[in-house]
């Protein structure tokens, strides 16, 4: 079972996005260097993958915890079964996707598609929290297509609470179902802060993260004034050195700050394990290329990286050698 006692509560104050392609388990053991506090999510894995995939779906190294699991799935019955085999793995979340608007998640009638059957997601939660004894939590959006009303986000909320669902992520734009691209809909929905401040007012019994556009942890701290938590996504991914303020600037943590060098130097274990087991580098620098970002000589790190960590042959070698290259600039 979870890793963490059942009387002991995640702390939600800072997460990392569920991200496809980006939060694998060897971002995340990145991520867990630099911030102790912080809450990692998965990637979105869909239930049929688990389910009837030939790969394990489910790995992850014992360091990321605290870890949540994110589903994507609208069948009650196959989500419980994914959760029931998350919970005996260890994960100390499941999250349900309400918020995914690409076409492939559509057609299999679940991510944002979803906030139009409050009734249905609440039936997969109950699912879900009827097998675990861990939190089952929702992230989604405020609103789809023309219904983006703040009667219809409460609405949603107040159904899906009536099962036991009392954490909810919302994404602070709406979704566009049709023409707009998921990275589109990362972008071009206007932002709306206050309209989920008013939700957590409406809703004071919940715990309510906010998502999208935070790039500061100054940003963090202001919407930490209206709500329970943050969650960061692609700037924890490009710019990952601002997790290494995570503790002690939010969560009230006495961390020592740890230089980025010192990131690099706790880094260098895991990928020598890695390649000993027939990885290959380029599936855990591809995840490190921001490390550097705004400093002297970053575009020749990230640079040597990306060209140099490819293919079976590159081993350590090549991270020292970007190291040096930023020295040159």
């Amino acid at each position: 079972m979870s890793s963490l006692p059942s009387d002991t509560a995640i702390n939600r104050t800072f997460s990392i996005a569920p991200m496809l392609d980006w939060t694998d388990k060897h971002y995340r053991y990145f991520a867990r260097l630099m911030s102790s506090q912080l809450l990692l999510y998965t990637e979105m894995v869909t239930t049929g993958a688990i389910i009837h995939g030939k790969g394990d779906y489910l790995a992850y190294n014992q360091e990321e915890h605290p870890l949540a699991l994110q589903l994507g799935g609208s069948n009650p019955h196959d989500l419980a079964v994914c959760a029931k085999q998350a919970a005996e793995r260890g994960y100390d979340e499941i999250n349900l996707n309400v918020g995914c608007p690409s076409d492939r998640v559509q057609n299999g009638r679940f991510g944002a598609c979803l906030m139009a059957e409050p009734e249905l997601v609440a039936q997969c939660v109950a699912a879900m929290k009827d097998v675990v004894d861990i939190p089952v939590t929702v992230k989604t959006r405020i609103g789809i297509d023309e219904q983006d009303s703040y009667e219809f986000l409460t609405s949603f909320v107040d159904t899906v609470k009536e099962v036991g669902c009392d954490v909810f992520i919302i994404h602070a734009r709406k979704a566009w179902l049709n023409g707009l691209s998921p990275k589109e809909n990362r972008e071009i929905p206007a932002l709306d802060y206050p309209r989920v401040y008013q939700l957590k007012q409406d809703f004071p019994q919940l715990n309510i993260s906010i998502n999208g556009g935070v790039k500061t942890l100054a940003e963090c701290q202001t919407h930490l004034t209206h709500l329970d938590g943050v969650m960061v996504g692609r700037e924890a991914y490009q710019n990952p050195y601002l997790l290494a303020g995570v503790d002690s600037q939010l969560c009230g943590a006495d961390t020592p700050l740890l230089s980025r060098d010192d990131v690099l130097q706790k880094m260098i274990p895991y990928i020598e394990k890695h390649l000993a087991n027939g990885g290959k580098l380029n599936h855990i620098t591809r995840h490190m290329t921001g490390l550097y970002q705004g400093q002297p000589g970053s575009r020749a790190w990230r640079r040597y990286l990306s060209e140099n960590s490819h293919g079976t042959e590159p081993g350590i070698e090549v991270v020292y050698k970007a190291r040096e290259a930023m020295n040159k600039q």
